[in-house]
């Protein structure tokens, strides 16, 4: 799996996270920051505000629309912290987050980082989660992604977020196609992956 950058830079991540949590035009500066023409810049900002929503998710509740904006930029960081970020929201601020479909979308199936790609599914997962009408929205789509991504580094991550969806209030539809799929690995797989695929149909069965 990718490593997350590790350096000097997450300490100066905490210190910006800290003073934004006292002061609300430092909160802003990082916000507007997601949108900035620095690379770094933003990348540093989606670091802060990541630890931000760990610690106080409802302060970047009115700041919902830049994550959902950051999910355009090139780097693959800046998306995988804001689709953190938006994940924390879902609870919060789902419609807000239905914004962000497209953006997961395309991080889902982004080939250069696992981690987009593993943020993606987490995000999409809770969302999908909520309602009927979001689990029949996004199902296609983390369908698509556990057929994609099989056997890749993040893909037992991944089916860590699914099992967390097969417990939300999903379709009677999508339990049956969602139990289909995981039928094979339930049965045949080993490991974790069986474990984690026996849980997803062990889900479903219960409800």
């Amino acid at each position: 799996m990718e490593e997350r950058p590790v350096s000097d830079k997450a300490q100066e991540a905490a210190k910006a996270a800290e003073s934004a949590l006292r002061d609300e035009d430092r909160l802003i500066e990082l916000t507007d920051a997601l949108s900035g023409g620095s690379r770094r810049a933003r990348q540093n900002a989606a670091s802060a505000l990541a630890i931000v929503a760990k610690e106080s998710p409802e302060t970047l509740v009115v700041h919902g629309s830049a994550f959902v904006d950051a999910l355009n930029r090139p780097e693959a960081q800046t998306r995988w912290e804001c689709l953190d970020i938006l994940t924390m929201l879902v609870d919060r601020d789902s419609r807000t987050c239905d914004r962000a479909v497209p953006g997961a979308e395309a991080a889902l199936f982004d080939e250069e980082s696992g981690l987009v790609r593993l943020a993606a599914m987490r995000f999409l997962c809770r969302l999908g989660a909520t309602t009927e009408n979001r689990s029949e929205k996004v199902w296609p789509l983390i369908d698509e992604a556990i057929q994609c991504w099989h056997g890749d580094l993040e893909f037992q991550d991944m089916l860590i977020a699914v099992a967390d969806f097969s417990t939300g209030k999903l379709t009677p539809l999508v339990k049956e196609e969602l139990e289909s799929r995981m039928k094979f690995d339930a049965e045949n797989g080993k490991g974790a992956l069986r474990r984690r695929a026996r849980q997803i149909v062990e889900n479903i069965q219960a409800k």
